[in-house]
């Protein structure tokens, strides 16, 4: 693997003795990316052993992918629930039977205003953002709507030394108002933020599992909020232009081809990923298809 440095170093070992084979993974790229086989993610939700080295390879790989998942919704959520607890979104809706399974259905009929073509992780406009998601594919065209990974250890420790420096104590805001809410009317994107007020969180976050330092800046990310200080600004041509031109720069590194995995969707393609160390694209190259998948998003803690 020609990015050592990028795979985490304390994965957890697997424990236990088991008659069943290793799950067999192949690696999709030098940087980010596995596909499992022989696995069927159904039984791996009532199996602690099959759990924990599916764990353990996400650790290792950041995400992962599943073909021919022919499963219920009540295995999906069941599956992704050994992660920990879902969570709906607030404004995305979820199967009405299954809460926290959202339901990102694309079609035609679709407005043109709802859009995932941004790199962004998922829900950090929360104090808490997600730990991750498990992803099926339900329908989709013949050609177009991949979706791309991005691996944002790597994007971290590949940044200039004194890009690092400067950005290793500074802190930003994430919002849901300015993203989701930008297209509601004035009165319900106020009291959507007023239930979800922008969260501030680190611009270099630690990994809880793995000690990992990870580049946490996305398309939510409106500001840093700690930038203003002597050290940074003589005039407020550096606040202003300085800030921003930073941040816009952090959020690029996402682009880079060399930390991306991008994966070609089947019906009952499955992708689990690691929300705190990624991000991700929705390419939507494909209207006027129809692309239908469901997400079931893991609640997360607290960035440090």
């Amino acid at each position: 693997m020609s990015e050592q440095a990028s795979t985490p170093p304390h994965a957890p070992a697997i424990v236990g003795a088991s008659n069943r084979a290793p799950v067999k993974h192949e690696q999709l790229t030098a940087g980010i990316g596995a596909q499992l086989f022989n696995v069927d993610l159904g039984a791996a939700a009532r199996d602690d052993e099959l759990f924990a080295e599916i764990k353990s390879l996400l650790l290792r790989h950041r995400v992962l992918f599943l073909r021919n998942q022919d499963i219920s919704r009540g295995d999906h959520v069941a599956f992704a629930r050994r992660f920990g607890e879902l969570e709906d979104h607030p404004v995305v809706g979820s199967d009405p039977e299954h809460p926290g399974l959202v339901r990102i259905y694309k079609s035609p009929d679709s407005p043109n205003d709802c859009y995932e073509n941004s790199w962004h992780a998922d829900a950090t406009w929360r104090e808490a953002p997600q730990m991750g998601a498990v992803l099926r594919c339900v329908e989709c065209p013949a050609v177009g709507g991949d979706t791309i990974w991005a691996n944002m250890v790597q994007a971290h420790q590949k940044l200039p030394q004194h890009v690092k420096n400067l950005i290793s104590l500074l802190r930003a805001r994430h919002s849901i108002e300015a993203t989701f809410g930008a297209k509601m009317p004035i009165e319900k994107r106020l009291a959507l933020k007023a239930q979800y007020p922008d969260a501030e969180h680190p611009v270099v976050r630690t990994h809880p599992e793995t000690g990992e330092k990870v580049l946490f800046v996305n398309g939510f990310t409106t500001h840093f909020t700690n930038f203003h200080t002597p050290a940074n600004v003589r005039y407020g041509q550096d606040f202003t232009r300085g800030g921003s031109d930073l941040l816009q720069y952090l959020i690029s590194q996402a682009a880079i081809p060399e930390y991306q995995v991008r994966w070609r969707w089947q019906p009952n393609d499955v992708a689990i990923w690691d929300n705190r160390a990624t991000q991700h694209y929705a390419v939507m190259d494909y209207p006027p298809c129809v692309r239908k998948m469901e997400r079931a998003g893991i609640a997360g803690d607290v960035p440090y």
